[in-house]
């Protein structure tokens, strides 16, 4: 019995020491061909160079690294290598930015272009500033960077270096320099962005003559273009049909017969967008179910035209009366005077009200004008009896197409003041039948009414009270 009771201790004090040894080794667990060990790297530490440059006076360009979801892709390079970042500080990005090229960087379709951008800071390796030597090193984006020095000057691509040495860390540095640098790519994205270029359709086939503006040369490899598609030689009044009365059937004017741009695409999209955005649904089904208005206006975006939309919101447009809408062909005439043949954006629409106080724009209404002016703050449109202000900016734009959203539905000042003559006349109206409904009293009962008053009686006769 003893030896059954020591085989036993022996056999769980064995059981112990090998769960003990068991727990002591790494943990490793496999899933999916993923292993999760005690040899993983470390998080960023709080003496990083990426925390400092959130806590730096360039907290500008630490918004834009998140923004640009680069934060993730950094700390892996940290994690590797040192980095050397070159930050421009922050009043620069906040005032001396071209506030269109900032738009471009904002919008979310350019996400690959800030991304560009900010790698162009950042070189994978330590240089400080008793370093630096006039050599080209290779940024993360994997363009050459060139580096000079003069003295105490230095310099990398077009920037100077202001705060040599700004921020030191173990696994980095900061440099603070005088600009933004932006890489070719970049450039011709925003160049592209900004002229609509990178829309455009290329032609395929056999080399033409399209006119005297546009000149084409035949390579080995086909057609080549020598300049970008020119603007169209017409008037967009020239390429509009000649009135609503010929609607649904629009039918574009002088035409090359070559379309430059997918203006269908564009305008689909902008639709879509519209839906997407919420509260222009009715503007959306005008222009799409109501009339042909959306396929007007893809014609004339693919001539090379450019547009600016006034979309009035469904609230506005549940304010229409019938009359209004009664009219022949009132849905056209509606939108034809909220769109204007230019490209504005929110910005350039307030600039110009601000510096020059009251602009009129043509619409395609002819030969009516549409007046902008400055009101609290933000542009008022219209004038008169009706007003709308601008409610939602910058709707769509993607340079050839502007959607800026409004809080009321325009009408020509002639029009406009119809329609307010018209709606007193009509409450002046139902006055006079209200008036009219009251029950009269007669000649000789009213004589009889004053009479009894007269001597403190009213009350006897119930229908004098």
């Amino acid at each position: 019995m003893d030896r059954v009771k020591r085989c036993s201790f022996v056999l769980y004090m064995l059981l112990i020491i090998a769960i003990a040894e068991s727990t002591a080794k790494p943990l490793q667990i496999k899933h999916g061909g993923i292993q999760n060990t005690s040899t993983q790297v470390s998080a960023i530490s709080s003496n990083s160079v990426l925390v400092a440059l959130l806590d730096s006076h360039y907290t500008e360009l630490a918004e834009l690294v998140e923004k640009a979801l680069l934060l993730q892709p950094l700390e892996e390079v940290v994690g590797s290598s040192n980095i050397t970042i070159f930050a421009p500080n922050n009043v620069f990005l906040e005032k001396n930015l071209d506030p269109e090229f900032k738009r471009f960087l904002y919008e979310p379709g350019n996400l690959r272009s800030l991304q560009r951008l900010l790698q162009y800071h950042v070189v994978p390796r330590r240089i400080v500033a008793e370093e630096w030597r006039n050599e080209t090193h290779r940024a993360l984006n994997r363009d050459g960077l060139k580096f000079e020095v003069n003295g105490d000057d230095r310099k990398v691509d077009l920037g100077a270096v202001i705060h040599p040495n700004a921020v030191v860390k173990p696994d980095g540095v900061i440099h603070g320099i005088d600009r933004v640098l932006v890489p070719r790519s970049v450039q011709d994205d925003f160049n592209a962005w900004r002229s609509g270029v990178s829309l455009a359709v290329k032609p395929e086939g056999a080399p033409v003559v399209d006119g005297p503006y546009q000149k084409k040369s035949v390579s080995g490899s086909g057609v080549k273009l020598n300049s970008s598609p020119p603007p169209p030689v017409h008037s967009i009044y020239y390429a509009l049909a000649p009135g609503p009365s010929l609607a649904p059937a629009p039918a574009p004017g002088p035409s090359s017969g070559r379309h430059w741009f997918d203006g269908e695409s564009q305008v689909k999209d902008f639709i879509h967008t519209l839906m997407l955005y919420g509260g222009y649904n009715e503007m959306a089904d005008i222009l799409v179910n109501l009339t042909s208005l959306a396929s007007e206006m893809a014609k004339l975006v693919s001539e090379g035209y450019r547009i600016t939309v006034l979309a009035p919101n469904d609230e506005a447009m549940g304010e229409l009366t019938t009359d209004q809408l009664s009219e022949p062909h009132a849905p056209e005439k509606i939108v034809y005077y909220h769109i204007i043949p230019e490209y504005m954006t929110e910005e350039s629409l307030y600039t110009a009200v601000r510096r020059f106080g009251k602009v009129k724009y043509d619409t395609l209404r002819v030969p009516h004008k549409m007046v902008t002016q400055e009101a609290d703050g933000t542009v008022m449109f219209g004038h008169g009896h009706t007003t709308a202000h601008l409610y939602d900016h910058d709707i769509y734009v993607d340079g050839r197409i502007s959607v800026q959203g409004i809080d009321k539905v325009l009408f020509p000042p002639e029009e406009a003041a119809s329609h307010h003559v018209k709606g007193r006349k009509l409450e002046e109206e139902q006055e006079e039948v209200e008036e009219t409904k009251k029950p009269s009293k007669g000649r000789l009962l009213g004589m009889l009414c004053n009479l009894v008053d007269r001597f403190g009686q009213n009350s006897l006769l119930s229908v004098c009270q």
